[in-house]
């Protein structure tokens, strides 16, 4: 992994220059582990004239699931603690010679720009931007391993509570199962809070579990995701309580399903990101729930759970090959409930057989 690391970075550092900079500080945590293979607490990345330098209040964390630095690149530990990574390596870079130094400035805080500011006042401070956003886009083949395998172990999670007695089971309860199964079978953690709805609070994006209890004739919604190795999925689907559906029930799930099916089959290299949100939103939209609709059809995962790009109806951009994404259109009727399923995908060209499936536990409309 250290040529992949080091080729991250070099693809970086060509931006840099290409704009004029002779250094960059990278301190958002994702895109320090993408470059740096880890990110302990507080790191920061220097990418300096001379040599790249991870910059730790302390040694790095080695508990499982954190990553290691690349082995190649040399880590500088603060001598006391209590400093700022960031501002030490300004400090350094300036004394390797650099007359500039591009940072975060969406991540930096005024306090911290003030302080890198103090310490190198020689320095021209500009800005990086999303530059290592954008190389997150697209994933190469071992990232798109790890987010398989997180998916896998969401399933896994997702299946085994199915088999379990539901009825009379708290939200919370049933959130939290879900959780320890995922650390069970090898995750690093839930990607994001586990959301369990039921009844009126089914179908809600990013619902909060509640103490509610899960009862005959409820929708149960449920959105979950493994975190391995840093890399972050997502699955979510809606099931019902009992034996026999009721009809408004059976009328929401199969449209909400097929808005799914229309965004799903349209993730092809090259298909823009507002005409997948478009292909999903329409079915939905058609049926008369234009003002039910969330702000997005879908996102790109991996190190964060939100990522670039956003499939919504002003969002720029076509999609390129091996990025992943969610497909996750919902809705929900106050006061009875809704529905919402929710995929992670990779894109790929039709001569790979189209757009890769991660989560495959069944969409059907199970009765438990």
């Amino acid at each position: 992994m250290s040529e992949v690391y080091a080729t991250r970075r070099m693809r970086l550092r060509e931006r840099c220059n290409a704009s004029g900079n002779a250094a960059a500080l990278i301190s958002r945590p994702a895109n320090v582990r993408y470059l740096a293979g880890a990110a302990p607490r507080g790191a920061v990345l220097l990418l300096g004239n001379r040599e790249d330098l991870l910059v730790c209040a302390g040694p790095p964390d080695d508990r499982p699931g954190q990553g290691r630095p690349d082995e190649k690149l040399r880590v500088h530990t603060l001598p006391r603690a209590g400093g700022d990574p960031a501002v030490t390596a300004a400090g350094l870079v300036a004394d390797q010679g650099a007359d500039s130094l591009a940072v975060e400035e969406h991540h930096v805080t005024v306090a911290r720009h003030r302080a890198l500011r103090s310490v190198a006042p020689r320095l021209r401070l500009a800005d990086l931007g999303g530059a290592v956003e954008q190389l997150r886009v697209v994933k190469d083949e071992e990232e798109i391993s790890c987010l398989r395998i997180g998916a896998e172990i969401a399933d896994q999670a997702l299946g085994e509570l199915l088999e379990s007695i539901l009825v009379g089971r708290t939200e919370r309860h049933l959130a939290l199962e879900l959780e320890r199964r995922l650390v069970d079978h090898g995750a690093d953690g839930p990607a994001f809070p586990t959301s369990v709805g039921t009844g009126p609070n089914s179908g809600r994006r990013g619902h909060r579990p509640t103490d509610r209890r899960v009862e005959e004739g409820d929708f149960l919604s449920v959105c979950l995701g493994a975190t391995y190795r840093g890399y972050r999925c997502e699955i979510g689907r809606t099931f019902v309580i009992g034996t026999s559906p009721a009809d408004w029930q059976v009328e929401l799930f199969d449209l909400v399903f097929a808005a799914q099916r229309a965004g799903r089959e349209s993730l092809t290299p090259g298909a823009a990101y507002r005409d997948v949100d478009r292909a999903a939103r329409q079915v939905l939209d058609s049926a008369g729930y234009a003002e039910r609709l969330p702000a997005l059809t879908g996102h790109g995962v991996g190190l964060e759970i939100d990522e670039d790009p956003q499939l919504g109806p002003a969002a720029m951009g076509k999609l390129d090959a091996c990025v992943p994404v969610t497909v996750e259109p919902g809705v929900h009727l106050p006061g009875r409930g809704g529905v919402r399923i929710d995929d992670t995908l990779v894109v790929r060209p039709e001569a790979d057989g189209g757009p890769e499936l991660l989560t495959i536990t069944t969409k059907e409309l199970l009765a438990l």
